[in-house]
Order: structure tokens, then sequence, then C-alpha cells
């Protein structure tokens, strides 16, 4: 049989909550709460769709987040919920215009299924490396509930044309999901408003805006793509008569334009100096640095700056310019941090695997930062400028890699809105 090739983008037949369900359902992404968050969360919601993507709260405290029986629960949760009506499946592809607000920001962007090949060609393009432990958990997630729950954040250079289709259908009527909910690590009231696009020319309309466009950015989810990519390939292997549009050729993902996504601060914390005194430690720095003193808790306010919280007092450092920046990954600020000052100073390896690092995401404020050094968890603190989409965007194209924890994406997308079942 000859093989089809889907579309970059296509409609799909999501599983969703029924009306009454959805604010009950939904929840944070499984990868931003601990498992004893998740437990307190979903304490007295059993349609919490934290059921599914952290079924270690069902089980005894302190089991295994990686052992069988936790994805297994994860399948019989997923199941109950769509046998008791609490998600329904719809009649047809559909794709569905998803906005996101907090606070004063506004993003919308359509829900669909992304292409693997896509992907697997880098016409859907990554910036990060992946870690096989994390991808292992994902493959065992999605085949224990045979669907992708975890929709994947892309992003794209703006197109008037996707532009002008969302906002007639976020004009053109009530939405069908309209629900409040909360930004973990901050408390935060994020609302996610859902439209589900049915009618057959809108539906092609999208499809082909879509794929006239050169390339996707994957913004938040290269686990998820890759752990898809994976089982794809898993159950290709296995089917004689492909036809190109078996539903696991694809994954679940929500497409925001470039000019609506917001990147937020990704912090970091090193454990110790070293073996450098404080003094040892602020003269290094100054080789590479100006530094100066200042009250208060420093942001910096462009990039080149940053700032460094050490025994209970704040600097701003400047990096002093130095050597050429010639590739997009040499521009990144985490990446001047690096070679300037964590490696040779702190002596901090592959900050993947390195033990003595840590990283907080900016929804969680200066002040996590001051808590974890004044409370002796860490040494010292150093707050970045946020990472450019346009950088990120420069490194996918190049073919090259951010560092590790560059980029820290907010608001985030609710788990159990919208899921995607492997037919």
């Amino acid at each position: 049989m000859t093989e089809t090739r889907l579309p970059i983008f296509s409609p799909f037949a999501a599983l969703r909550p029924s009306p009454d369900h959805a604010a009950d359902v939904a929840a944070p992404p499984y990868d931003v709460l601990s498992s004893a968050e998740a437990r307190a969360m979903a304490e007295g919601r059993p349609w919490s769709f934290l059921h599914i993507s952290k079924p270690e709260i069902d089980l005894p405290e302190g089991t295994d987040v990686h052992a069988p029986e936790v994805y297994a629960k994860g399948g019989e949760n997923f199941t109950a919920m769509v046998k008791t009506g609490v998600l329904v499946r719809d009649l047809g592809p559909r794709y569905y215009v998803y906005r996101l607000t907090m606070g004063d920001h506004v993003q919308t962007g359509i829900a669909g299924a992304a292409s693997v090949a896509a992907y697997e060609e880098g016409r859907i393009k990554k910036h990060e490396h992946t870690q096989p432990a994390k991808e292992d958990d994902r493959v065992r997630q999605i085949e224990a509930v045979n669907a992708h729950t975890g929709p994947v954040m892309i992003t794209y250079r703006h197109s008037s044309g996707i532009d002008g289709i969302i906002d007639h259908h976020v004009t053109a009527g009530p939405p069908d999901v309209d629900i409040e909910g909360d930004a973990p690590a901050s408390g935060v009231s994020v609302r996610h408003t859902l439209w589900v696009v049915s009618d057959p020319e809108a539906i092609a309309a999208i499809t082909g805006a879509f794929d006239i466009l050169d390339a996707l950015y994957i913004a938040d989810g290269h686990h998820r793509s890759a752990a898809a990519a994976r089982v794809a390939r898993a159950r290709a292997s296995k089917n004689p008569n492909p036809t190109g549009e078996e539903s696991y050729n694809t994954f679940l993902a929500v497409a925001f334009p470039d000019t609506e996504v917001q990147i937020l601060d990704y912090n970091r914390v090193v454990k110790d100096l070293n073996g450098q005194s404080k003094e040892e430690f602020l003269g290094a720095v100054y080789e590479h640095f100006d530094v100066e003193a200042v009250d208060g808790a420093f942001k910096p306010g462009c990039a080149g700056e940053f700032g460094m919280y050490l025994d209970g007092g704040w600097y701003k450092l400047s990096l002093i310019t130095g050597g050429p920046d010639v590739s997009p990954v040499d521009r990144l600020d985490i990446n001047r941090l690096t070679v300037r000052l964590l490696a040779p100073i702190l002596g901090i390896g592959d900050p993947r695997l390195d033990p003595r690092i840590g990283f907080v995401g900016g929804i969680r404020g200066l002040g996590e930062l001051e808590r974890l050094v004044d409370d002796g968890q860490m040494a010292v603190a150093f707050s970045l400028f946020p990472t450019a989409l346009s950088d990120l965007m420069d490194v996918a194209d190049a073919g090259e890699v951010m560092p590790p924890k560059s980029t820290w994406f907010e608001p985030k997308l609710a788990d159990g809105l919208l899921s995607l079942a492997l037919d």
C-alpha cells in the first residue's frame, strides 16, 4: 500500500472533558509539580488529571514513580474517566483555538496534531538535548494510556493568515471552555479558554496555512516530542500495511505565534564556591565582569547583565566584552555566564549532570533565590535576563542546541483539556 504523508499540522478528534467537568479535570503539567504537591492538589478532586499524569498519588507514599504499577494506574484512571463520561471523544477531526491569560499577558494559539515525520525531518525544530531516562518515562506513559495527554508548546513566525483565522473564531461566538487555574510555582491565576473549530472550510484553511510555513519550533516539550517519535517508530515497525495516516504518526501540540509567546528568566543556584573563600571567589568574578554591590534584589534589565546573590547581599554583574560571538549559542546570556563564571570559577561541568547546580524558573521570583541561599541549601545564586525567542529560533535554525534550562515559558498549558487518542 502506498504511504501517504500527513501535513505538518492536522485536525484530530480530541478526548476532552464534558462541559461540566472541565474545571475538575484541568491540571498543571506533570513536570512542574512534585509528587507531594500533586497529591495535595488532587485531594478531594477525583477527576483531576493529576490522577493520570501523576498516578503515583493513588499509590502508597514512597512508591517509585517509575514503577510499572504507576504507569498501569495512570492507564486505569484514564480508562475510567472515558468510561464514566468525564472525558468524551469528539465525533470528528477538529482544531481547537486555545487562549492563555495570565495577568495582562494573553496568548492565543491553535491545538492540533503535529506530524512526527516533520519532527524527524527537522521541519519541526528542536533546540534542546533530551535525557534518555525522561524520554523512557514519557514513552511508558503514552503506551500506558494509549494517548498523547501532555501538549507540546510549539511556536512559529507569525502568519497573518493564521492570525485572521484565530481572530475570527475567538470573536465568532462564546468559548466552549473557559476556566481558571493556578500556576503552581506562584499561585498566579491562569485562564484557559477553548473554541472548537469544526467547520470543514475553516479546518482546511488552518491546515493549509500551517503547511506553507517554513518551520515550527518546539518551545516547551522536547521529551514529549522525542517520546512520540519513539512510539511512532515502534508501532510502525509492527504495522505491515501502513497508510501514513495512523494517529501514532502525530503528537498533541498547541502552536502559538512568536509575537505572543512569553519567556521568563531561568535562574541558577550553586551549592558551594568550589573551595574558595568569598573574597577569592569575588576576585575571580572581577576578572570577567564589572561588579557593583546593589541594594535589594537585582533583576537584569538587558542582555549582558546578571544579578548575583551571595552572603546576604546582591550584586550587579556587567559582562566585560570578551571573545567574539561566532554562533547563536555564543550570544546567549546563559552560555556567557557558563563560559566565563560557572565553569572556570565554580567548576560546574555538564549542567545536565552536575549535582552542584540547580535551576529556578522566573515564575518563582527572586525571593526564591534568596531563600535557597539564606537557608544554606545553596551558596550563590544568579538572576538572568530572559532568553529572546528570536535567539531560540536562530539556534534551532542553525541546528545547534541551547544549554539546558535556558527558557522558562509561562503561562503553561493545562493537562487534561485535550488528549490525542492513539487508535
